[in-house]
């Protein structure tokens, strides 16, 4: 039987990666600040990545993007900086599908190689590509310079006398000027006029979004007609053909995985029409949703075809209001209630580019404090787990880049380096930093050096430890496959818990586990001990404050 692996995936922006400039300034341009290259990702920094436990590199902001930086002397026509979101610009302001951004080459006619050997690095390592695939919406001033001879490029042949036509790639805002409220969109001859305006990509349907619209983007036709929810799927809309053409492109550069930004704003039947075509390709090639509605879960993995969703709503959502506001521990078993019978297509994560740093002062201000959100997240499934660059050094995101500001995140706008990662790429790590990071090596190494989490089933203990734990602060669950077992206590409270947890008979027979004398190690400690284990016997356990345990049985 072949081995299966549970998805590790390691999230990194090239643009401030390797960035080690120690004196970037707030809007600083890519000449002060300085960028991350392709090239600088060496074997080196890959290897290292991959000692965590990674089996997966999600490269953020790769395809080519709105910048205010401009390149007019290599060829790349500039863009109008009134219409992008700070310096470097957002990675998901897609300029041109066919191309790769040229800030992280060192040398900008040479990009596409650079990417492309930065591929073949990854995979020599035994790592594999995730690349983003943003098919909602694009910059304002998209226009493909690279795209293959024979290809049209989006709103080639629209009609922009119409607000829907199937046969347009955008929506038109007829007889309107495009005037965003509270953005300058400058005078004279460096002015953005757009005319007719066209839909913004937050589903806005208006000449004037206003700047907390996603104002930079424009917003893509599938078929959908907006005002009366009527669908116009056949014949197939251009729209489609064209943006399976894009991943047809990259798939053939060698990514091994799409991850699918705001994929619940494109039509489901769209997805099940193109991924059903890409893996008949490449039958491995994953795709990833970025999807925040619940109700969509189900028809996104059983029609679309995804092969993983975002569980932000359900796991992410919950593990934080633990952490910072006061939620009860066992609210956790409503997560995995919510998403049973597909919780193995789930992502699950703590940090992403979208969300705040555990470090930061807006979310658990230290990171150990999170040790027991990461087990679980981690170690509740066979589903993926995520870590964004940095995390498993502590990274607070205290600094007030640019167009992000001081909000607790990592930009992604601005031209920066990262002071977590700057100090470990230049081997000057604090000792919290290596400490923090030895304890991410172990736990997501273990997530697939042991079978029990890599393949197990799951198995919530809540419901016969509610005498035994103090439910608010602590939460138990076992994971078994083939004859074994591991049983996970996570304990968010501020106190050391010095309890027992006890195991049914239920779980034994689900397990095939019978009763008897079991060797008992933890895991993450290696301690080794003895203990009995029969129909609902209770095992003591004790786990410090803001930690978690993992106990494998096996058999004397």
């Amino acid at each position: 039987m072949k081995e299966k692996k549970k998805a590790i995936i390691y999230q990194l922006m090239p643009r401030w990666f390797t960035n080690c400039n120690e004196k970037c300034v707030p809007n600083g341009s890519i000449r002060q600040n300085g960028c991350g290259k392709f090239n600088e990702i060496d074997e080196s920094k890959l290897r290292s990545i991959k000692s965590l436990g990674a089996t997966h590199v999600w490269y953020t902001g790769i395809i080519e993007h709105a910048t205010a930086t401009d390149y007019s002397r290599r060829g790349i026509t500039p863009c109008n900086a009134h219409v992008v979101k700070g310096k470097a610009g957002s990675p998901y302001a897609i300029r041109d599908y066919y191309d790769v951004c040229p800030d992280f080459a060192v040398k900008v006619k040479n990009r596409m190689a650079e990417f492309e050997a930065l591929v073949e690095r990854t995979h020599r390592v035994g790592l594999k590509v995730i690349i983003d695939f943003v098919p909602n919406h694009v910059a304002r001033e998209y226009e493909s310079d690279a795209k293959p001879i024979g290809i049209q490029d989006l709103g080639e042949n629209d009609n922009p006398m119409m607000f829907f036509d199937p046969k347009n790639n955008f929506y038109y805002i007829t007889g309107q000027e495009f005037a965003p409220v509270g953005v300058d969109l400058g005078s004279g001859e460096n002015a953005y006029r757009e005319y007719p305006a066209r839909a913004t990509g937050n589903d806005c349907y208006t000449a004037s979004p206003s700047r907390d619209d996603w104002y930079e983007t424009v917003k893509l036709n599938y078929g959908v007609d907006p005002w009366n929810g009527s669908t116009h799927f056949d014949p197939v809309p251009p729209t489609w053909e064209k943006m399976l053409n894009i991943l047809k492109f990259w798939a053939a550069k060698g990514v091994d995985g799409f991850r699918c930004d705001m994929a619940h704003m494109v039509p489901v039947a769209f997805w099940h029409w193109a991924i059903k075509q890409i893996k008949a390709i490449n039958q491995d090639i994953v795709f990833i949703a970025e999807i925040y509605d619940v109700a969509l879960y189900r028809s996104y993995i059983n029609e679309g075809g995804f092969d993983y969703l975002y569980d932000k709503v359900t796991l992410y959502d919950t593990l934080r209001g633990i952490l910072c506001d006061g939620w009860p521990a066992s609210d956790l078993t409503r997560c995995w209630q919510t998403v049973e019978g597909i919780g193995d297509h789930m992502l699950n994560f703590l940090e992403n580019h979208d969300e705040q740093r555990i470090a930061s002062k807006q979310f658990c201000c230290e990171p150990f404090k999170a040790l027991p959100a990461f087990v679980v997240s981690a170690t509740m499934s066979k589903c993926p787990f995520m870590v964004y660059a940095g995390q498993e050094l502590g990274e607070p995101a205290a600094d007030a880049e640019g167009y992000s500001g001081m909000d607790g995140r990592t930009t992604i706008f601005d031209y920066w380096s990262v002071p977590t990662l700057r100090r470990w790429h230049q081997g000057k790590p604090t000792a919290p930093e290596r400490q923090l990071r030895t304890m991410y090596r172990k736990i997501l190494n273990l997530c697939n050096s042991e079978k029990t989490l890599a393949e197990g089933e799951f198995f919530d203990l809540m419901y016969v430890n509610q005498d035994t734990l103090e439910t608010r602060r602590q939460y138990a669950y076992l994971r078994h496959f083939d004859g074994a077992m591991a049983l996970v206590v996570a304990n968010f409270g501020d106190e050391a818990a010095n309890t027992g947890v006890r195991i049914p008979g239920h779980a034994l027979d689900c397990a095939r586990m019978a009763s008897g004398e079991y060797s008992i190690t933890e895991l993450l400690s290696g301690e080794t001990s003895t203990g009995t284990l029969a129909g609902d016997s209770v095992m003591p356990v004790q786990v410090p404050a803001h930690s978690a345990r993992i106990y494998r049985f096996t058999r004397q």
